[in-house]
């Protein structure tokens, strides 16, 4: 496993993890590796779900309606001719 240092963390920060971690009976450190994977857990589910994300960034602003494009049947595929396929030209 690796390790890391975490320097400059200011005093308040540092207290706030301590009382938290107490009340999840945890040590300060199994506590911010708990942080940690939360954090990065939610920030890969966002990345997966781009549609929530929109909607999520533009619910707070009543949201957007789209007028979506009529849909048609798919066509049936062009069948090229045998001499088209050969390169021949006439």
């Amino acid at each position: 496993m690796a390790s890391i240092t975490i320097r400059n963390l200011d005093a308040h920060t540092k207290a706030r993890l301590r009382v938290r971690a107490a009340h999840r009976q945890h040590s300060m450190e199994e506590e911010a590796r708990n942080i940690l994977r939360a954090a990065l857990a939610e920030n890969d589910a966002a990345r997966r779900d781009l549609a929530a994300a929109i909607g999520a960034r533009f619910r707070p602003l009543g949201g957007v309606e789209l007028a979506l494009p009529a849909r048609h049947p798919i066509r049936e595929p062009l069948v090229a001719s045998k001499t088209a396929s050969r390169g021949d030209r006439h």
